[in-house]
């Protein structure tokens, strides 16, 4: 089943036309519970990988924190989290001769933000000729950052710019911004600008200040990649982006049972510090694809 995102309530842009240069396109990929195949788009799936490439793993020390591995564990197998086909999501940057992007990570605390570390990989999935990996698990991980198999929805939506408003903007317009969530219940920063969720392109879902890593090759600052977020919405912002197809036909989202509940707003299963997200930056300046990550999580 499709997932659509409901119209803006409000004209966005006739109301405040100062954000208008500032529009961004941006996939929702909508993740949903399911059993994705190896050749699809999913979360937390199976992946397609190269027979002549060894899987991944990670050495790095880890913190001690409660997210972190067993002692003496070893270099650990790094998790499929994100599989994306250019059938699906042909906004991604796709470097010549490839069309499918995985996300990988280690689902241990790290000390770059205390959250998982990812890898991005592109590869051509005709090449891709080894047995299809299943998600590992590996020994000691939390199931707060092992994603659970989700089948995708891609959606395309247009997003203003919350916290990365520039600030004199966002000054000018605080007033505008009050009166018009007095008169009609509805938030420019809650309801009409960026959603949380997992998605492509668009604005981080900032929870903290922004944070936009410049690329170590060429020194120019990256483009956000994507997005992966603990949930879909939140106590607020459901109003404005939940899809329609979830709406229940009585009442409010929060009316419904617990575990129903959570299967639409964070059916990954995901938690990732005070449901926070993980932030993928790549610079397409570079031909070997920088990439840098950031997260917000406490």
């Amino acid at each position: 089943m499709a997932r659509t995102t409901p119209p803006r309530p409000l004209d966005v842009e006739a109301l405040f036309p100062e954000v208008v240069p500032y529009r961004r396109d941006a996939v929702r990929l909508h993740p949903r519970a399911g059993s994705p195949g190896v050749r699809e788009s999913s979360l937390g799936g199976p992946v397609l990988w190269p027979r002549s490439v060894d899987w991944p793993h990670c050495d790095d020390d880890h913190p001690s924190t409660a997210f972190a591995p067993p002692p003496e564990s070893g270099a650990l197998p790094l998790v499929p989290v994100l599989q994306l086909f250019a059938a699906d999501v042909p906004e991604l940057p796709f470097p010549t001769g490839t069309d499918v992007l995985q996300v990988l990570w280690c689902p241990f605390d790290h000390a770059a933000g205390y959250v998982p570390r990812p890898e991005l990989h592109w590869w051509d999935s005709a090449r891709c000729d080894g047995e299809p990996v299943a998600p590992h698990r590996p020994a000691g991980a939390h199931d707060d950052y092992l994603p659970d198999p989700c089948v995708l929805h891609p959606e395309r939506i247009t997003e203003y710019p919350n916290w990365d408003l520039p600030e004199d903007i966002a000054d000018a317009l605080e007033e505008r911004f009050e009166e018009v969530e007095e008169e009609t219940g509805w938030s420019y920063w809650s309801h009409l600008s960026v959603p949380h969720g997992v998605k492509v392109g668009g604005y981080p879902t900032w929870t903290q200040d922004p944070y936009w890593p410049d690329c170590t090759g060429c020194g120019l600052r990256m483009d956000h990649l994507l997005t992966v977020n603990s949930r879909e919405f939140d106590g607020e912002s459901w109003r404005g982006w939940l899809p329609l197809e979830d709406t229940p036909a009585t009442g409010e989202i929060w009316d419904l049972p617990y575990e129903e509940r959570r299967m639409i707003q964070g059916p990954p299963g995901l938690m990732l510090g005070d449901m926070g997200g993980i932030y993928l930056f790549v610079c397409t300046r570079c031909p070997d694809r920088p990439y840098a990550y950031h997260s917000d999580c406490s």
